[in-house]
């Protein structure tokens, strides 16, 4: 297998990974709530306080930010965006090098005669 082609396969391997943990997550959140609802509502667990929904909203921010991470941040920030990043720099860097050594190139020699 060349390189880039492992490349890419690496990246969809870990691409679908960490969907297949969104979904984990998704599921998880769904079968704790439903727990925590019912074991409040229907068995009357500690009904007069309403710990279950703080920490349903408090697992279901947490679910939020790593749906964001998953489908939208490593979507648009990935190896393809590095790359392109890493090169605009290089690039940028290596014209202000050009331009300094220009620069020294340029100067006339300053004789110091005291």
């Amino acid at each position: 297998m060349k390189t880039e082609q492992h490349e890419l396969y690496e990246y969809a391997r870990k691409r679908i990974k960490q969907k297949k943990r969104v979904y984990f997550h998704f599921v998880v959140l769904f079968l704790a709530s439903l727990f925590l609802f019912v074991s409040t509502k229907v068995f009357h667990f500690n009904e007069d306080a309403s710990w279950h929904i703080w920490l349903i909203t408090a697992w279901l921010f947490l679910f939020i930010l790593h749906f964001i991470k998953v489908f939208i941040t490593d979507r648009f920030m990935n190896k393809n965006w590095e790359r392109e990043q890493i090169d605009r720099l290089v690039a940028l860097q290596e014209k202000k090098i050009e331009e300094l050594k220009n620069h020294i190139n340029e100067e006339p020699p300053t004789n110091n005669k005291d």
